[in-house]
């Protein structure tokens, strides 16, 4: 097995709930693709209401998608 040395900050330490000064890859990674998941789901929500997309209904959403889907499948 090899080693890894990563640095965070303390700040961050904290942040992802840290408790100790070594953690396995598969733990990191787990992490890690949280955060990245958090994120994008905060900038589609900012996306969403910035094109007015937030105040749609479900019904509406799944109009919208059903329109694309039928369009993606006529152009093939």
């Amino acid at each position: 097995m090899r080693t890894l040395n990563v640095s965070i900050s303390d700040i961050e330490f904290n942040k992802f709930g840290l408790k100790e000064d070594q953690i396995n890859f598969t733990d990191f990674i787990e992490l890690v693709s949280k955060e990245l998941m958090r994120q994008n789901l905060n900038k589609s929500i900012e996306l969403a209401a910035k094109y007015g997309l937030s105040s749609m209904t479900m019904e509406e959403i799944t109009n919208e998608v059903k329109a694309v889907r039928k369009n993606a499948k006529n152009r093939h």
